[in-house]
């Protein structure tokens, strides 16, 4: 992680398999300023680094248009 960049975790509800972590990568990782993006089905999380720059309505977005739901991680 670079200096400026916050570690974010989100919780990701209704994947099940690989198809569906590389759906949620593919939109996330095209947020302008998300780098590093981690997705585990089996956890159900997402994990990425934030430059600043991109909101947290942004990555919520992204994982929508995958298909599946997130939500900040507790």
């Amino acid at each position: 992680m670079s200096e400026g960049t916050t570690e974010q975790t989100f919780t990701v509800t209704g994947m099940s398999c690989d198809h569906c972590e590389n759906a949620v990568l593919e939109e996330v990782s095209r947020v302008e300023g998300v780098s590093n993006v981690k997705v585990s089905a089996s956890e159900g999380t997402l994990v990425l680094d934030n430059d600043g720059s991109a909101s947290e309505q942004a990555i919520l977005d992204a994982v929508d248009e995958a298909g599946y739901e997130a939500k900040p991680a507790q």
